[in-house]
């Protein structure tokens, strides 16, 4: 089974939590049992994420050699001018080593079904802020964030929108949609 579920802001993508206070987990959104992430999605970040309870399926997610790529819509701080855009689209250098190519493209506004976040992003007149959508083929931590941040863009809001071929469309935050998967081998329904 593979699930796909709009993960909210400040949702932990594990079912339980140690911390005190507790933070929000996955477990308070109804999703169906035995199911695992596929992945990850930071604690401020939104959008989509995938669960399953096939481990073969969830490798193929999120092993790095599959390069399954990741679009995400990201707010950032400042205006991005051609060389930013040209630093994200042939990759830029991060502490742990320099990032494979990325496609990225201006947004004119955020896109008009993108849910308001709770609580809203600080807003500050003096500080202009601009949306760019990000597609990258690796999986490390906090990458799309240090990529933007590395070009002097800090990321506000981080939304996933896609996962290789499976898209966020319009799930409303915390709903999931289950999706029948196929077995590679056989062709069969699972």
């Amino acid at each position: 089974m593979l699930v796909l579920f709009n993960k909210p802001f400040n949702v932990l993508c594990q079912f339980t939590d140690r911390s005190t206070p507790p933070r929000r987990t996955l477990a308070g959104f109804g999703l169906p049992p035995g199911v695992y992430p596929a992945g990850r999605l930071d604690y401020d970040s939104e959008g989509l994420l995938l669960l399953t309870d096939d481990g073969a399926l969830a490798h193929r997610i999120t092993d790095p050699r599959h390069k399954q790529p990741k679009t995400y819509l990201a707010q950032v701080e400042g205006t991005p001018d051609d060389a930013a855009l040209q630093r994200l689209h042939d990759g830029v250098a991060l502490n742990d080593g320099p990032t494979l190519p990325a496609d990225v493209r201006m947004l004119a506004h955020a896109p008009a079904w993108l849910w308001p976040r709770d609580p809203p992003v600080r807003f500050r007149k003096t500080v202009p802020d601009a949306w760019i959508e990000l597609t990258i083929r690796e999986g490390r931590n906090r990458q799309a964030r240090r990529m933007t941040a590395a070009v002097g863009l800090p990321t506000l809001r981080l939304v996933r929108i896609r996962v290789g071929v499976h898209a966020l469309g319009d799930l409303a935050p915390g709903a999931h949609r289950i999706m029948e998967t196929m077995r590679r081998t056989t062709g069969t329904p699972r």
